[in-house]
């Protein structure tokens, strides 16, 4: 039987049609987009990665607007207003997935992801416009992230409503968007200049992590939706310093020592047929044996990224388990 930290290798993978035809086109048009140089078509791309406006009309209850935090570097951030009643309501700052190379805040699938957070968790969502590689490279998108964090320290009061509670704060992330919470996290844990800021929680949500030698998970999961050996190697080669490999500490967090920095609980999501699972769960044990407290949640039939298409149930499930996490945090902070 499967358990919430072991699949069951019997399994196949089942994916409903709507899905499997998105997960095609996302793959086949990153794959198309990236030249055998190590750079990344930009042009092609912007083709066919439709994205969403700012919306100041509410919709489903949740209305966005962007702010830009430093326009020579094209960092900036969009903001998701829940409308409701209520005080201290929590922040999120957000970060997204795509090999640290590909897609936006306003790409349609962050949009629709972001504003569920809003609407169900609900909190106010900072869904951050880093950087991208191989034009970018280490430590960019940390720089960017960081700087994002500083900007709301520094310019609260015009940035966000009176009712949001930045000593609520949690950072969350997908893929490579977890890896850039996670060391955002450390950043700002030996930072002494954050005042308003609290770092909470963080939502790891199948992070994007590795080193150079191949996992079971890697070796025995071949052909899984967006993520593959190939895959993940040419990430990584275009976000790591030049002549850096996969033991860097960028890619695999084991190598630096956390144990005496105040890093927040953590809430580690992996699926049973994504191939980075075992570096995830790995990330999880690592929090544990460095003091901190972890928790992880699987979902034992998923793939990579399935949380960011709606049509799943187990998507609206990873909303609730999130809801849960912020609201036991919430709670501890008053106990």
């Amino acid at each position: 039987m499967a358990t919430e930290s072991q699949p069951n290798h019997q399994k196949k993978l089942t994916i409903p049609l709507k899905t499997r035809i998105a997960l095609t086109v996302i793959s086949t048009f990153t794959d198309n987009a990236q030249r055998p140089d190590g750079s990344i078509n930009r042009r092609f791309l912007r083709l066919f990665d439709f994205r969403a406006p700012p919306n100041p009309n509410p919709v489903n209850s949740v209305s966005s607007s962007d702010f830009v935090v430093d326009p020579s570097r094209d960092l900036w951030f969009r903001l998701y207003t829940p409308h409701i009643s209520g005080d201290r309501i929590p922040v999120v700052i957000f970060f997204h997935g795509g090999g640290f190379a590909f897609l936006s805040p306003n790409t349609h699938p962050y949009d629709n992801v972001c504003r569920r957070f809003a609407g169900k968790l609900p909190a106010y969502v900072v869904s951050v416009n880093y950087r991208l590689a191989p034009e970018h490279r280490y430590p960019a998108q940390y720089d960017d992230g960081f700087d994002a964090v500083q900007f709301l320290e520094e310019n609260r009061g015009e940035v966000l409503p009176a009712n949001a509670d930045l000593s609520r704060c949690f950072f969350a992330g997908d893929s490579a968007g977890g890896n850039i919470a996670h060391n955002v996290a450390i950043r700002v844990s030996r930072a002494r200049c954050f005042a308003a800021v609290k770092l909470v929680g963080i939502i790891s949500i199948q992070p994007f992590f590795g080193g150079e030698e191949r996992t079971e998970a890697e070796r025995r999961l071949v052909g899984m939706p967006l993520v593959s050996p190939d895959r993940t190697d040419w990430c990584w080669r275009a976000m790591l310093p030049e002549g850096a490999n996969r033991d860097h500490e960028a890619a695999k967090p084991s190598v630096v020592d956390i144990s005496g920095l105040d890093y927040p609980d953590t809430m580690v999501v992996v699926a049973g047929f994504d191939p980075l699972r075992d570096w995830q769960i790995s990330y999880c044990e690592w929090l544990k044996l460095s003091g901190k407290r972890a928790r992880l949640v699987e979902y034992p039939n998923m793939f990579h990224a399935f949380y960011i298409f709606p049509e799943l149930p187990e998507a609206g499930q990873l909303v609730q388990r999130i809801k849960d996490f912020v609201e036991e945090r919430v709670a501890s902070l008053s106990a």
